[in-house]
């Protein structure tokens, strides 16, 4: 039952990250930064610590009670992790989204899923899975064998996503991927997809937190909005340096008082996008309690994610007049990753 609703809490986080962006898309006449600020400054700064108020109270208190050491490389993981999420669209931007896409989750998932496992290798800590220990039981090699089968779920939807691109015009081509670099793309997007599974890591480094909420008495299952709070700092200010930066450079400031916009739905747009996007952390912290697993956690929300993506872009007709190939190619993409979500499901629960 643990397992079932750890999956299930998994999956509405995963609907909330690969859902998040839509809101944004109703916004008008604004530049990228000043979008993306307004919901940064929303689902890192605002939103968090109120989750974490309504779920652990006295999460003010936890934070200021732990070790500088402790809190340092967890904001650190924020930092990185922020790091990558903005490289993230010079990865897509030098090779389109089907394969900027697919390089970086697939690196996102991978490293994500398997290296806290492989710290705890290093680094015993009770009640942690090390590699070792998945290789060697039955639950842990099933958990390992839905990585893989992730990770080639996703290499077919990227697959899917190049054959879409080929059947475009050359004219549709160049408008798609305008500054085409294989070689930057690449170097780009595996550091993109390296970076962003840094917040995986800094959940691990902050359990600390997660485990003082519930040392206080505090429930389980929302012990890790503390340590996103913590997180979460972090990526806002990796985030919030780059777009003020952008802001002054483009002067999008003045995007703020432009009466030609609407700034006032802009503004709610903005902010109901950044609220969506930390639900999915919310979510997560919910389905990591129960699963208790790094790997299965990590890779059932990155499965989740690529799963709510492709489906909005086939409810978008995004597929709409490609060959029938490329259509069971994506179909074939998505089928493979619902099979590693319920392998990691299977494997946790043994």
């Amino acid at each position: 039952m643990q397992a079932i609703l750890g999956v299930l809490f998994h999956s509405l986080g995963g609907v909330a990250a690969g859902s998040f962006y839509m809101p944004y898309n109703k916004v008008k006449g604004w530049a990228w930064e000043s979008y993306w600020m307004v919901g940064g400054v929303m689902s890192w700064l605002i939103v968090p610590p109120i989750a974490a108020y309504l779920t652990v109270p006295g999460f003010i208190d936890i934070i200021a009670s732990s070790s500088s050491a402790i809190l340092s490389f967890t904001f650190l993981m924020g930092l990185l992790w922020g790091v990558g999420g903005l490289s993230y669209g010079l990865g897509v931007r030098y090779l389109g989204m089907s394969l900027g896409n697919s390089v970086v989750l697939g690196f996102c998932a991978a490293f994500g899923a398997i290296v806290p496992s492989i710290y705890y290798n290093f680094n015993p800590e009770e009640g942690k899975t090390s590699f070792t220990e998945m290789l060697s039981s039955a639950g842990g090699q099933v958990v390992l064998l839905g990585v893989l089968v992730c990770l080639l779920g996703i290499a077919l939807s990227g697959k899917a996503g190049m054959m879409k691109e080929k059947e475009l015009s050359d004219e549709e081509k160049k408008e798609s991927v305008l500054e085409f670099n294989l070689t930057k793309g690449l170097i780009v997007a595996v550091i993109s997809g390296i970076l962003s599974s840094f917040f995986s890591f800094g959940i691990e480094g902050g359990k600390p937190l997660a485990d003082a909420a519930v040392a206080a008495g505090y429930d389980h299952l929302f012990a890790n909005n503390v340590t996103f709070v913590v997180i979460l700092w972090g990526g806002l200010t990796t985030n919030l340096i780059w777009t003020i930066f952008l802001s002054i450079k483009n002067k999008s400031y003045k995007d703020f008082t432009n009466k030609n916009t609407p700034i006032g739905k802009n503004i709610l747009f903005s902010a109901f996008a950044g609220t969506i996007w930390f639900l999915q952390f919310f979510f997560y912290g919910m389905g990591e309690s129960k699963l208790g697993n790094g790997a299965s956690s990590w890779i059932l929300h990155m499965s989740t994610i690529i799963l709510t993506a492709n489906l909005w872009g086939i409810y978008r007709k995004e597929w709409k007049g490609v060959a029938k190939k490329t259509k069971w190619t994506i179909t074939a993409g998505i089928v493979v990753i619902l099979l590693s979500v319920v392998l990691v499901g299977i494997g946790n629960s043994l």
